[in-house]
């Protein structure tokens, strides 16, 4: 989605048609499209960190669906420089969502009789959050994990040790198997992020 090529993502159930919507950054009809398509029902948006390419649509999205708005608390600071982060990218300021749910570590967000783990994974932000669907071995990074990098920490906020400390803690503990979805670029694995990506050896 948009100027940034977020990954937006949308899990849906095909037996109930609820819906969750990570990080609607931009593009909005284009998402509601694909919802409509579906025949989904938004049961709730997630934010895994407030910058303007994560966050540009999900007021828009929670005013036309109703669904309450997830985010860690840690990252509500961010919603101060939300004009700032448009004018260093050249674009109009988006709305700040009103936070429904100020998710923590461990939390748990229903979806369709099951439910994703809130992983807070701090250092691309300090309210950094990854979403962990083990029964369907995904996990969605946000910008905490990519295919070959890492997110970068040199925006206010940000910590490179503390990112490397969240990925060995919260994503290097999970099952090689486990399907990466990251907030841009390809998909990848735990397994093979473990073994090619530069920025976690001796991790």
């Amino acid at each position: 989605m948009g100027a940034f090529q977020c990954n937006c993502s949308i899990f849906g159930d095909e037996t109930t048609r609820e819906a969750m919507v990570i990080d609607p950054g931009d593009e909005l009809e284009q998402i509601l499209e694909v919802i409509e398509r579906h025949g989904l029902r938004v049961t709730s948006i997630v934010i895994t960190h407030c910058h303007i390419d994560h966050i540009g649509g999900a007021a828009k999205l929670r005013a036309r669906t109703g669904a309450p708005v997830h985010m860690n608390a840690g990252d509500l600071e961010q919603a101060a420089w939300l004009d700032r982060q448009a004018e260093w990218a050249g674009l109009p300021t988006p709305e700040m969502p009103q936070v429904d749910v100020a998710v923590r570590d461990g939390d748990r967000i229903a979806l369709a009789g099951e439910s994703l783990q809130v992983l807070h994974t701090p250092g691309h932000t300090r309210g950094s959050i990854c979403l962990l669907a083990s029964w369907d071995s995904k996990v969605f990074a946000g910008d905490t994990l990519f295919r070959d990098s890492i997110g970068r920490t040199d925006f206010p906020g940000g910590d490179g040790r503390q990112i490397l400390l969240s990925i060995r803690e919260k994503l290097l503990a999970q099952v090689d198997a486990l399907v990466v979805a990251p907030g841009h670029g390809p998909l990848t694995t735990i397994g093979r992020e473990r073994e090619h990506n530069y920025f976690l050896r001796g991790l």
